[in-house]
């Protein structure tokens, strides 16, 4: 204090400087006491390797009905690694049709918030994304997300033959689930 009492006294600049470290260091002081807590990298690398399981490069059918009319039909392959040494998983979905054209194209990534004890995931598609909960099922998981009157539920699980099955339910309003996108891929080599 005695450093800041002597700054005011010598000029006003320097007085005003001295204010201005002053309130620096009264508003810097509390708000580093209120900070989270640092990320624990080796918590998050742990939480990730629940998704070992996931990691290679998938292909199958996939059926996608869009509304009345026939489905479509087409192939999926999804590409899945780990990235920034564990911390993050990526995927890589595309779909394309009997004429081998790209009918949809999708990236994702999953990570592990220690600090709120929860998997989020962010995918991106068309120019727009989206950021949500992710849960943890046994052998998949499961997220979803509200898009107007719209609620949507993906869920992921490995079958017991180590096939990758995805389902896509949408709800609107109080109508019941109707099945939107069913997947069913083989790892390949």
């Amino acid at each position: 204090m005695r450093l800041l009492s002597e700054c005011f006294h010598r000029s006003s600049v320097s007085g005003v400087a001295a204010a201005a470290a002053a309130v620096i260091l009264l508003v810097n002081g509390p708000a580093k006491a209120q900070r989270p807590p640092s990320p624990s990298v080796e918590a998050q690398r742990e939480a990730m390797r629940k998704f070992d399981f996931l990691v290679g490069h998938w292909s199958g059918p996939v059926t996608v009905v869009r509304g009345p009319g026939d489905p479509l039909r087409l192939t999926q392959t999804e590409d899945v690694q780990f990235k920034l040494d564990g911390l993050v998983l990526l995927i890589e979905g595309k779909s394309t049709g009997a004429d081998g054209k790209g009918q949809f194209e999708a990236l994702a990534t999953i990570a592990y918030d220690d600090n709120g004890a929860q998997y989020r995931i962010r995918a991106y598609n068309d120019g727009r994304y989206l950021d949500s909960e992710l849960t943890l099922l046994a052998n998949g998981f499961s997220w979803g997300f509200q898009g107007g009157p719209a609620h949507v539920i993906n869920t992921m699980r490995l079958t017991p033959q180590g096939q990758w099955q995805e389902t896509t339910e949408v709800s609107m309003g109080s109508s019941p689930p109707r099945r939107s996108v069913d997947m069913l891929l083989d790892r390949k080599k």
